[in-house]
């Protein structure tokens, strides 16, 4: 489950000071529902928001979050569904995996850590990566203490304790861009420890705002991805159309070149991960796809079919080969797609794929 989805129940109760237990996901083997680094939080009532086993074992987890938010005491609660016992136990999930999660309280006096600087991050639409300890012998590096990597400020030990922590994590090794959260076996004697990820949604850029741009942007924003949205068509620009979208702007073909050089030079904007072309208008798709060629966006999308996307690269001229091993077009996968919606399917789905690092298909035979 993605942070975002954590943000509503996080900032009521610590606007209320009312205490939280973070469950994190600390290892899985075999079938699970959610991996390594999922995340849901618990109120005292057994409010949650977050899934971890698709409601097979929330339940059970509202019961020990309870109980870990009177006592402050962490805890590591290990659920087996390959035990014979687990279906008359009432958890038997049908995914015979096993799945380790540590519950630790947030509240006030520990400053609402690890979860406030992650969701800091995540707003800030900065990378994170959070060093979170999951098991230990070592009474001075308790159960959901940490350290956070770009600051090097650590938490879950007390005030007076917390720079301890910090120096006693710092030799840890550095996350591997893109691996997800890891394991960490021994970061010091006795103690394990969970990299945490914090990546900024991914950044979408829809050029062409058009009726079939919306069940797109619809979609990417369904994910909990960032969408900007713009067109030289004030009509369609409209936020009313696209109202889940992260931005909805109104300009010129001309203009896009200068828009995204200063988005690029602007070192509070995240880079967009990936462009889509769908004006519908040729010359305008060549204009953008020149301004875009300039970009080191690594995934270029682009509306039509074969003849028309030959026909706009080869007005390109020198800026096509820029594009080359970039541009997807035909966009899309090959689903059998018919339907705005459908089309709007697949094009998302090889956005998620590419960006995924997936081997995606391209629907080469009949774009759209």
């Amino acid at each position: 489950m993605h942070l975002r989805h954590l943000i509503p129940l996080f900032d009521r109760a610590r606007e209320r000071s009312e205490p939280l237990v973070l469950a994190t996901v600390v290892d899985t083997a075999g079938s699970t529902y959610t991996k390594r680094g999922a995340q849901m939080l618990f109120t005292r009532d057994e409010r949650y928001s977050g899934m971890l086993s698709g409601g097979c074992l929330e339940a059970d987890l509202a019961g020990h979050a309870r109980s870990v938010a009177a006592t402050g005491e962490p805890r590591r609660i290990r659920y087996d569904q390959t035990a014979p016992d687990a279906e008359l136990l009432g958890l038997g999930s049908g995914c015979e995996g096993t799945m380790d999660i540590l519950l630790q309280r947030l509240d006030p006096a520990g400053r609402w850590e690890p979860l406030a600087g992650m969701l800091e991050a995540f707003r800030a639409r900065r990378a994170e990566s959070v060093l979170l300890v999951v098991q230990s012998r070592d009474p001075t590096l308790p159960l959901g203490s940490g350290r956070f990597a770009s600051t090097g400020a650590g938490f879950g030990a007390g005030a007076d304790d917390d720079a301890r922590v910090a120096r006693a994590l710092r030799a840890a090794p550095a996350p591997a861009p893109g691996a997800g959260a890891q394991l960490h076996r021994d970061v010091v004697p006795g103690v394990d420890a969970l990299s945490l990820p914090v990546d900024p949604p991914a950044q979408i850029l829809l050029l062409g705002a058009g009726p079939d741009a919306r069940p797109v942007a619809e979609l990417l924003a369904f994910l909990d991805w960032d969408v900007t949205v713009t067109d030289h068509r004030a009509q369609y620009a409209q936020r009313e159309f696209f109202a889940r979208a992260y931005e909805v702007r109104t300009t010129e073909v001309p203009a896009i070149a200068q828009y995204l050089a200063a988005r690029r030079a602007d070192v509070t904007a995240a880079p967009f991960d990936a462009a889509v072309v769908m004006s519908h208008h040729l010359e305008s798709d060549r204009e953008y796809l020149r301004a875009l060629a300039a970009t080191g966006i690594p995934y270029l999308g682009l509306l039509g079919p074969a003849a028309r996307r030959d026909k706009i690269l080869a007005g390109l001229g020198d800026d096509a080969r820029r594009v080359t091993g970039r541009l997807h077009a035909p966009i899309g996968l090959a689903i059998g797609a018919t339907t705005p919606e459908g089309i709007a399917l697949s094009i998302v789905a090889e956005i998620h794929a590419c960006l995924g690092r997936g081997s995606p298909h391209p629907r080469e035979a009949s774009g759209r």
